[in-house]
């Protein structure tokens, strides 16, 4: 019998794996069976060591996350009786520095008529008087989407362990509007006109459109007249993000600045395809509207804060250090017979720094400086230039499996630059066709990561560099193709993107935190941003390896090349 089942179980998930989007299901997949099927072991092969993630079982969207009283929560979606998609509560995490992290028990769990079908992702806001305050989507019996919101049940406690739903219960019911697609409430702003603001996700037909409601005491809420923003051709508009950012400096603002010298940026998670654009542009609160700049592509084609294994994501003002934190879901790229057997699925990618580039037209990230306290042993290359087709091995006395790596490449001329072809406008179609084994002009050169020691097995993160007509053109690629000799059951992308970064100082910048099964680069002081989720057979625990390497024709220089091990922090134990 326990055979038969295995074997039903088999055929079902990879029938299912088939079907969906390359692996990553374009909607949560329902797998009733095993929704509720608990983790008996907990396989710890690919688990990472210094990332978000609960001790077993699903996790996916980060939900409202916040500082509060020297104390940062993070909400998540998370199923506490299985590996799939499922019975999702709001898990609660609290921390003093965001590496250490102690889990609570759920914050909002399915148990009123409002949200008695689900309790799915939101965000939180702070009111005056210090008051924090939850918005959430709730699922109710006629499988409407509303929003909900919860309020702590005793302000005095630290931690924030319980709250409650009231009974005015929901604040926003779908009139009007797709009640199947409407969801993922933002963080409120106040308007100096005596209003809340606040955002919901939507989609008409095949326009993207974010709804924007407005309300005096945070309790009746009126829908605007026209959404804030809209796009055809988008799709559903999942997890909408709305915040202002500074002209000038690293400095975050609050959800609610409205002073001068400031853009805005509205983020948007695309259902149909599993990843997420951002526009930078101009608010204009008189008329509720939004207006992109022309510098920002408002579509599928748009920027990304990352072009590899990244959604629903979520920004927080951080008034301790005033500073936008960013984070996002690192969903899983292997089968869901996998994510059954191993016994968890998913983790959050490291909080990253938000701020505008000097230039205007995009966002930087970088981690967190708290991030750097796992720092341990260290290695060191400086100086060394790499011949073309030459691999060298970084200190063997580090974690290759969980490291931080900090690297700067210099080259002597840009001559040798192949010539770019107008045509080509997609990052991951280019990566694909020109990937870390072809021969170019200036790269492909980077990390081999989480590599074995004969290369069966590599995750490499690499630039090349292409001449056009007016500008040299930089494509960062973290290539999952050769991660894995598993011969079935893994989505493995050449995810990339190009990197508007001046070359005058011949000079690019790159930075891997590498974490088992994740590995997160930041290209240029983190202009362009990839996570890739792989699965090495070989290339494990202390049997993995780091490399730089340069196949490219011109020989590069590592200018300095610094690696540390990475410690494991308290992870909600």
């Amino acid at each position: 019998m326990a055979m038969t089942n295995f074997l039903v179980i088999s055929l079902i998930v990879a029938f299912l794996f088939l079907i969906s989007n390359h692996g990553i299901e374009a909607s949560h997949v329902v797998y009733p069976e095993f929704q509720s099927l608990a983790a008996v072991t907990v396989k710890q092969t690919h688990r990472t060591g210094f990332h978000f993630q609960p001790p077993k079982h699903w996790i996916n969207d980060p939900n409202g996350p916040m500082y509060y009283n020297g104390i940062y929560h993070l909400f998540y979606q998370y199923n506490p009786k299985g590996a799939v998609w499922g019975n999702i509560v709001w898990a609660h995490s609290v921390s003093r520095d965001m590496v250490n992290w102690q889990a609570l028990e759920p914050a909002i769990y399915p148990s009123k008529p409002f949200d008695i079908k689900g309790c799915w992702s939101g965000s939180a806001t702070i009111l005056p008087g210090n008051k924090p305050i939850i918005l959430y989507t709730g699922i109710d019996s006629k499988e409407r989407q509303l929003q909900n919101y919860a309020v702590p049940k005793n302000l005095s406690d630290p931690y924030l362990r319980e709250w409650i739903k009231p009974d005015n219960n929901p604040l926003v019911f779908p009139n009007g509007v797709n009640a199947s697609a409407f969801r993922d409430p933002t963080t409120a702003w106040w308007e100096d006109d005596g209003h809340w603001r606040m955002l919901v996700g939507s989609r008409r037909k095949h326009r993207g459109i974010a709804y924007l409601y407005r309300s005096r005491d945070f309790m009746k809420w009126t829908k605007a007249k026209h959404p804030i923003h809209s796009k055809e051709k988008t799709g559903m508009w999942e997890c909408p993000d709305f915040f202002p950012v500074s002209l000038s400096g690293k400095n975050g603002l609050n959800t609610s600045y409205s002073g001068p010298n400031v853009k805005y940026v509205l983020k948007v998670s695309l259902d149909e395809t599993r990843y997420e654009y951002y526009t930078v542009g101009s608010y204009f609160n008189d008329k509720d509207r939004y207006v992109p700049d022309n510098t920002s592509v408002d579509g599928w084609a748009g920027l990304r804060y990352d072009y590899g294994n990244f959604y629903a994501s979520k920004t927080f003002f951080d008034a301790s250090k005033n500073r936008r934190i960013l984070w996002g879901w690192a969903n899983e790229s292997d089968s869901k017979e996998d994510d059954i057997r191993k016994g968890w699925a998913g983790i959050q990618t490291i909080p990253r720094s938000l701020w505008l580039d000097p230039n205007g037209k995009q966002l930087l990230q970088w981690p967190i400086q708290e991030l750097e306290t796992l720092r341990g042993k260290k290695a060191e290359i400086s100086n060394k230039v790499l011949k073309s087709g030459e691999n060298v091995e970084v200190g063997t006395g580090i974690t290759a499996a969980q490291a931080d790596v900090e690297v700067t490449f210099s080259f002597p001329s840009l001559d040798k630059a192949e010539p770019f072809d107008p045509s080509w406008v997609d990052a991951e179609k280019l990566c694909g066709k020109k990937g870390s084994t072809v021969k170019g002009g200036v790269g492909p050169f980077g990390l081999l990561t989480l590599a074995s020691e004969k290369l069966e097995e590599y995750t490499p993160v690499f630039f090349r560099i292409f001449k056009a007509p007016n500008k040299h053109v930089v494509l960062m690629c973290s290539d999952a193709t050769s991660s894995s000799l598993k011969p079935i059951g893994l989505y493995k992308p050449s995810f990339a993107g190009f990197v508007d970064v001046d070359l005058a100082d011949k000079e690019l910048s790159l930075r891997s935190l590498i974490d088992h099964s994740v590995v997160e680069s930041f290209g240029a002081g983190g202009k362009t941003c990839i996570t890739s989720r792989v699965y090495p057979t070989l290339a494990i625990f202390n049997n993995a390896h780091l490399f730089v390497f340069n196949n490219g024709n011109e020989t590069v220089t590592i200018d300095k090349l610094s690696a540390w091990s990475m410690n494991k922090p308290q992870m909600n134990a």
